[in-house]
């Protein structure tokens, strides 16, 4: 019976032992599946825009600090491209895809792939009209149409002449901010043209100047970015004319142009922070975090 004791006494020791030799290779184990490297596509609606390489470059950054690997492709502003873009992504078999849409409705079918293959996506500045999405980052593009069109009330006044140019039509971001703009000015001003200026600086200039040709009254323009309220001002110099122009983005360009006296005002839409919230969403997400359905990134009017 005493040999039993000591037998069964050296046994438990024995596991006691091997358990403790164990636990922190377990406790390892379990600290490089949290610390995984995900892998993260991000296709982004153009790389021609200073908005979205600033945005772009604000993921990138987050990624590396947070030891993600991100894959970043650029669309070129064609909804099909980014359709294919997405298709490529899923193909590599990323963890999770960060999409900012050329086209709001057009981009569904790409998400739809994506939830179809397991793969979970979140939208960013841009929302889709159709998929499943995880969470979508953006600034509240329609009170940021509504600052813009206070300010451009409180410059021209009641009755003025306006013009607006718009983004890439389907776009969530052009959508919602003439909403807000108009939330803010119908009734008050008289709106004498709205045209799509597809957010193209080039665009913008040859716009604005057949507005001008054709309503030479005008004495207020919206645009619903700083590239197309630059080419409106091209337009509007070369004319000679001395109109009230606010845009939206606070791009470096714009800025410039705003300490010069030549733009009234920019809504600041931070583009680095929301690239920065967007990685810092998918690597919470992927490592089984809630997450909100809608991340805000906060806005305001520089002038």
């Amino acid at each position: 019976m005493k040999k039993f004791k000591l037998l069964f006494a050296t046994l438990m020791l024995l596991v006691l032992t091997a358990c403790s030799m164990e636990s922190p290779f377990l406790e390892n184990a379990e600290e490089s599946t949290t610390n995984e490297n995900f892998k993260i596509g991000f296709s982004i609606s153009t790389l021609n825009n200073p908005f979205f390489v600033t945005l772009s470059e604000g993921a990138e950054a987050n990624a590396k600090e947070q030891g993600a690997d991100i894959s970043i492709v650029d669309a070129q502003d064609d909804a099909s491209k980014q359709a294919s873009d997405v298709e490529d992504l899923i193909q590599q078999g990323v963890d999770l895809i960060l999409i900012n849409p050329v086209d709001s409705s057009a981009v569904g079918s790409a998400v739809e792939s994506a939830n179809a293959a397991g793969i979970p996506v979140i939208t960013v500045d841009r929302s889709a009209e159709s998929g499943e999405v995880v969470s979508h980052i953006a600034s509240d593009n329609v009170a940021g149409g509504v600052l813009a069109g206070e300010y451009l009330l409180e410059l021209a006044g009641e009755g003025a002449k306006v013009a607006m140019l718009e983004g890439t039509a389907g776009s969530s971001a052009a959508r919602d901010r003439g909403a807000g703009f108009l939330q803010a000015v119908e009734g008050k001003v008289d709106i004498v043209k709205s045209l799509t200026a597809n957010f193209d600086r080039g665009e913008g200039l040859t716009v604005m100047e057949n507005m001008l040709q054709a309503n030479p009254e005008i004495e207020a323009v919206f645009a619903q970015n700083d590239e197309m309220a630059l080419g409106a001002l091209e337009a509007i110099e070369a004319a000679g004319k001395n109109i009230v122009v606010i845009g939206f983005d606070a791009t470096d360009d714009a800025l410039a142009k705003i300490k010069e006296g030549k733009l009234a005002a920019s809504v600041a839409q931070k583009p680095e922070e929301i690239g920065k919230a967007a990685i810092k969403t998918a690597v919470a997400y992927l490592n089984g975090e809630k997450v909100e359905e809608f991340v805000p990134v906060e806005l305001e009017l520089v002038k």
